[in-house]
């Protein structure tokens, strides 16, 4: 059994209930949890999306949950490294100067 996600709740919660709402339980609790990747395939896929978009506000919330499940920093610094040539030079640099601030 999986403990119900909270981090929608506490990133908006106070003045966007409904979107913390169903970023905690449609997003999170329900698709996060869907048996065809593993969480951790998860974190790789959305961290590379997100670099590729260059949607650097959410990176550092999933640069933390993809080391929590199980990439590793080398894993991500290679991931961001490939993506340099596919998403651009500045979105590889601001992901990895993101990641160098979480410890």
């Amino acid at each position: 059994m999986t403990t119900a996600s909270t981090a929608g709740q506490q990133s908006m919660g106070a003045i966007a209930p409904k979107l913390a709402e169903l970023t905690d339980k449609v997003l999170f609790d329900d698709v996060w949890q869907r048996p065809g990747l593993s969480l951790r395939d998860r974190s790789m896929v959305t961290v590379a999306a997100l670099v590729a978009m260059y949607r650097i506000e959410q990176l550092p919330f999933h640069l933390t949950r993809a080391l929590e499940n199980g990439v590793t920093r080398d894993e991500l610094v290679e991931l961001i490294t490939h993506l340099a040539f596919y998403s651009g030079w500045p979105t590889a640099a601001s992901a990895i100067n993101l990641l160098k601030q979480i410890h």
